[in-house]
């Protein structure tokens, strides 16, 4: 399923200053999360940003970490979802479609999925061009110990 950057760089029209992607499919999948391809350092030339549409499936979690120095800003277009976060995952918070959520860089997060029939889906902006390279795993109990 995942597509290499090579592929990535594919999917893209470009031409004199404008880079597009029609559509996307769902090609690349990490923690638990499914990605459609989108705009980032891997198939433009961007250097501080990167945007995809991200889902997770019925039921499904994206297991905590934390965005190393880079914010994330996420537009929910489907679904009910959950964001547990801060020291021992202790706060939480839940949204739906037509919710917008800022993620401070360093603040840990887990993503659960409230629905057992329905996927989230959501646009994600990172101002980080690499996408998750800089992302840190983060102690959970829902993490399967294969994963950990």
């Amino acid at each position: 399923m995942a597509l290499s950057d090579e592929e990535l760089k594919q999917c893209v029209d470009a031409g004199d200053g404008i880079w597009v992607i029609r559509g996307g499919e769902t090609c690349r999948a990490w923690n638990g999360i499914r990605y459609r391809a989108g705009l980032s350092a891997k198939n433009t030339p961007a250097t501080k940003l990167s945007m995809n549409v991200a889902s997770i499936p019925p039921g499904g979690v994206a297991y905590a970490h934390v965005h190393v120095g880079f914010d994330v800003m996420l537009y929910i277009l489907q679904g009910r979802v959950r964001h547990e976060y801060g020291e021992g995952l202790g706060q939480s918070v839940d949204n739906a479609a037509g919710d917008f959520i800022y993620i401070e860089p360093g603040v840990p997060h887990e993503v659960i999925n409230l629905s057992e029939t329905e996927p989230v889906v959501a646009v994600v902006a990172r101002s980080d061009a690499s996408e998750w390279e800089n992302i840190t795993d983060y102690a959970s109990p829902r993490r399967p110990a294969s994963e950990g």
